[in-house]
């Protein structure tokens, strides 16, 4: 009978009280990245396992430097140190001199004694001089100064009337800017500071206003950099081409978690028919029909986290799609066109110098030769 009394215990047998979880108030749950998606541009860079998160921060802030020397000139943000026209010549006395120097001291010094003593002998002279003309000149003097006083009398009338209209104007400031404006040059400016800065943190918290974004790829060792491409700006080719290029002239490191950076122009679903459809601005962008010297190309393909796509009918797809006087060659292409497959998403770009440029690999490049 005892051992019927006995509360009953869970499956485990165990008598742990759950630790409760509560949401915290008025806080949003967190949410992962944006998911990757067509009709995207930007990069498509690879980096080591499991530092998808250090590698996306990292290739924002080199993929944001290379976009401001190609729209700002190559020594944007460099700090120049001002060199003035003149020498700028001083003469140190220390008290360890030489001799020789401590003589050229006293030569000097007597020197100056004696243009010291003709001075004050011409100045004895003129003294004498100057006497008989001071009584005449305080005559003068006197009738000048009843002139000036009635001078001073108007000028003071004048400043009083001047004093009682400036806090009259210092008043109407100070309403202005307590509305939130300013006054330059006798006109209101629409907008104020603080109102500058509000917009440009607006900017900043908004996704969508932001010129570099990363997307979640989805896939180990992946990392999609979206870019808000905007009028004027570079296309992602363009910055990716300079990126490779100073670091292959410069030998300068410029990333730790970063292997690959590829530009993506076109995305699309990974199918034959949304590829063919897709890649055709590009090809004619790239591959227009009437060259006037024909080129050599290449289609190089790689899938991840996908198994349903064929390899060779995705490449013989977009090889067909280049039309005109070019021509297919592995061994040593002109532009090669990069497509990129990660789950159910196909990338694709267009690259120069593939091959020359260690397949567009920055940890490559930036290492020592050997």
């Amino acid at each position: 009978m005892a051992a019927e009394d006995k509360p009953q215990t869970g499956n485990s047998g165990t008598n742990k009280k759950r630790k409760q979880r509560y949401r915290s108030h008025n806080k949003p749950v967190k949410k992962g990245s944006y998911p990757l998606r067509p009709g995207v541009q930007g990069f498509f860079i690879t980096c080591d396992g499991g530092r998808e998160k250090q590698a996306s921060q990292e290739a924002i802030n080199v993929i944001d430097t290379f976009y401001e020397e190609l729209v700002y000139g190559q020594n944007y943000g460099a700090k120049r140190v001002a060199v003035p026209n003149k020498p700028l010549n001083k003469i140190t006395k220390f008290s360890d001199s030489d001799s020789s120097s401590e003589e050229d001291d006293d030569e000097d010094d007597k020197s100056d004694r004696h243009e010291d003593e003709k001075v004050h002998e011409n100045q004895a002279e003129e003294k004498s001089d100057f006497g008989k003309l001071d009584a005449a000149d305080s005559e003068n003097q006197n009738n000048e100064k009843v002139d000036s006083q009635k001078e001073d009398d108007a000028t003071h009338d004048k400043q009083r009337n001047e004093t009682e209209e400036v806090p009259t104007k210092k008043q109407r400031l100070q309403t202005d800017a307590s509305n939130g404006e300013k006054v330059v040059g006798g006109k209101m400016e629409e907008k104020s500071i603080d109102k500058l800065i509000e917009a440009e943190l607006e900017e900043l918290g908004d996704r969508n206003k932001r010129r570099f974004v990363s997307l979640d790829a989805g896939c180990n060792g992946i990392v999609f950099i979206q870019m808000h491409k905007r009028e004027g700006d570079p296309s992602p080719k363009e910055i990716v081409q300079h990126m490779m290029m100073s670091a292959a002239s410069t030998r300068k490191h410029m990333s730790r978690f970063i292997l690959r950076v590829l530009p993506v122009e076109v995305a699309c679903y990974a199918s034959e028919e949304e590829i063919s459809r897709a890649i055709k601005p590009l090809i004619a962008k790239y591959f227009p029909t009437e060259a006037p010297t024909p080129q050599k190309f290449a289609v190089l393909y790689d899938a991840r986290a996908n198994t349903g796509v064929e390899r060779m009918s995705i490449i013989n797809s977009v090889a067909k799609s280049v039309l005109g006087p070019y021509k297919v060659d592995l061994n040593n292409p002109d532009k090669s066109i990069i497509v990129q497959v990660a789950k159910t998403i196909c990338l694709i770009g267009v690259v120069e110098k593939y091959k020359e440029l260690s397949k567009y690999n920055l940890r490559q490049l930036t290492s020592p030769k050997p």
